[in-house]
């Protein structure tokens, strides 16, 4: 099968019906927990190129700015931001991961070009995964949100059917490209601390990379974000200590988590939103707002 000419390759191996893992950073990716996920298994596999996608047609560069960078001996030269494949053999076979900005513009036509691959290596499950901003506390475990289509993987992985109706990233129009073509696709989505949203989370991260791996049959290279975690909940602990209102509305998330109280069923993998329930918790929307504020004048980059 001939792929499209947005597609550079970089190798060429002789994989086997791999499982296609993705992330975007961007809309889909609240506190990058997503991507860094993805990152992690790149580095923690030794994964080797294996292409790249032309960000040409589908970037808006004033909006996602290429880098200039400069090498040993001072000449300057332009990062151009790429979704780049990358591709590993593991204990639960061939794998294909890959990772870059959301593209801006023509989705469908992006969203062909990676089934295409995928169908040009006899893919059989492409898996995303993605981050959302939720009213949960960053000392409890993370809550994960599994979502497929198609009646085989919700049952054999223990997956839900979304139920959602909204606005939509990549990853919607993406899973809608895929079932089209007949590819079956599931996702996986973390919740994160909408008070700390600023912040990287290694937490979600490796809760997607274990329920990833697991979804493969491979155990998961966990070393370097296990590493991550004591910081950022000492990071965050010192966040919600500065601010009395913070403490306790964090406290109350704590409380209800404890008592059993799920991710709503109605928190959809394309939401990407905090839902406060403005009748019982008028000002959470406003605390989290300064909490923004707060982290942005911390770390102005």
């Amino acid at each position: 099968m001939t792929t499209p000419r947005t597609i550079r390759w970089l190798s060429k191996p002789a994989l086997r019906q791999p499982t296609f893992v993705c992330a975007f950073t961007g809309w889909n990716d609240a506190a990058d927990a997503a991507s860094s996920a993805v990152r992690h298994l790149i580095e923690g596999w030794g994964a080797s190129p294996l292409a790249e996608i032309d960000p040409e047609p589908y970037t808006d560069f004033a909006t996602i700015r290429p880098h200039v960078r400069l090498a040993d001996g001072g000449e300057r030269h332009i990062v151009w931001p790429t979704v780049t494949l990358w591709h590993v053999t593991g204990a639960g076979g061939d794998i294909i991961l890959s990772l870059g900005p959301e593209p801006s513009l023509q989705w469908r036509r992006f969203a062909t070009d990676l089934r295409s691959v995928a169908e040009h290596f006899g893919s059989t499950m492409f898996l995303t995964l993605g981050a959302l901003l939720a009213d949960v506390a960053h000392r409890r475990p993370v809550q994960l949100i599994g979502t497929a289509t198609d009646s085989e993987l919700i049952e054999r992985y223990n997956l839900r059917r979304s139920r959602y109706e909204g606005p939509t990233g990549i990853i919607g129009v993406l899973h809608d490209v895929l079932t089209d073509g007949g590819l079956p696709s599931a996702s996986l989505w973390a919740a994160v601390p909408a008070y700390a949203s600023q912040v990287p989370s290694p937490k979600a991260s490796l809760a997607l990379m274990r329920r990833t791996c697991e979804i493969i049959g491979t155990p998961a290279p966990v070393g370097a974000v296990l590493n991550l975690i004591e910081r950022y909940e000492e990071q965050v602990n010192a966040l919600v200590e500065e601010d009395e209102d913070l403490t306790e509305y964090v406290n109350r998330l704590e409380i209800a988590t404890d008592s059993g109280l799920p991710l709503s069923d109605e928190v959809s993998d394309d939401q990407l939103q905090l839902e406060f329930d403005d009748e019982h918790d008028p000002s959470a929307a406003e605390l989290v707002n300064e909490v923004e504020k707060f982290l942005r004048e911390q770390n102005p980059e």
